[in-house]
């Protein structure tokens, strides 16, 4: 998995450049902050949504809100500013879920089961299916956190990013990230061994 923390390419032009012409109206140059950031944004809206439709929509909903956006933007982190908008946009998507009967009718593409972010070598079919069931639980231990404790972790555990940025984007303190990630850690684990331990039974003969 590639490190969000990580510098732009080596020939990308300088980010603060870059959101001080996109500011400026410069389609290209909001273009390549897409580039940059979109395997991230949609790493985090698949985690939060656990459906690659979905998260599809909510990726292309949280740039298109950044890019009417762009013009009063007054920070200097650009990611931290997307990842809110894209965390927001994954809220909306759960609220409207909530309106309405839980149906799920998308068939996601090939590979679709596995987020981008995983190894694409398995051993063989049981180890896929092994992953795939690990996965599945690992889904369902997310949505039962609260949305705050669920954005920290994705954003610390599963993404990388520092107490500090996940500060930013939270638009809280660094003492509340860690409270959010230490709990949210905490009611996973017990999740994780309840989830796996009715897997275990369902799998008995």
């Amino acid at each position: 998995m590639s490190n969000p923390s990580q510098p732009p390419p080596a020939g990308v032009s300088d980010e603060a450049a870059l959101v001080a012409a996109a500011r400026d109206g410069d389609l290209n140059a909001f273009n390549t902050l897409v580039d940059l950031h979109q395997r991230a944004a949609f790493n985090l809206c698949l985690r939060m949504l656990d459906n690659w439709n979905a998260a599809e929509d909510a990726t292309q909903d949280a740039f298109l809100s950044a890019f009417r956006a762009i013009r009063g933007f007054k920070g200097a982190n650009f990611r931290p500013w997307l990842m809110r908008i894209a965390a927001n946009a994954c809220t909306d998507e759960i609220r409207r879920r909530a309106r309405r009967p839980a149906l799920s009718l998308d068939t996601p593409p090939p590979g679709a089961d596995e987020p981008p972010d995983v190894a694409d070598h398995v051993a063989g079919p049981e180890d896929a299916a092994l992953l795939r069931e690990r996965q599945h639980i690992l889904h369902e231990a997310l949505a039962r956190l609260p949305h705050d404790q669920r954005v920290a972790v994705i954003l610390c555990d599963l993404q990388g990013y520092s107490y500090e940025e996940i500060a930013e984007t939270m638009r809280t303190s660094i003492g509340t990230v860690k409270s959010r990630i230490a709990r949210g850690r905490e009611r996973l684990r017990l999740d994780l061994a309840a989830l796996g331990e009715q897997e275990h039974r369902r799998e008995r003969p």
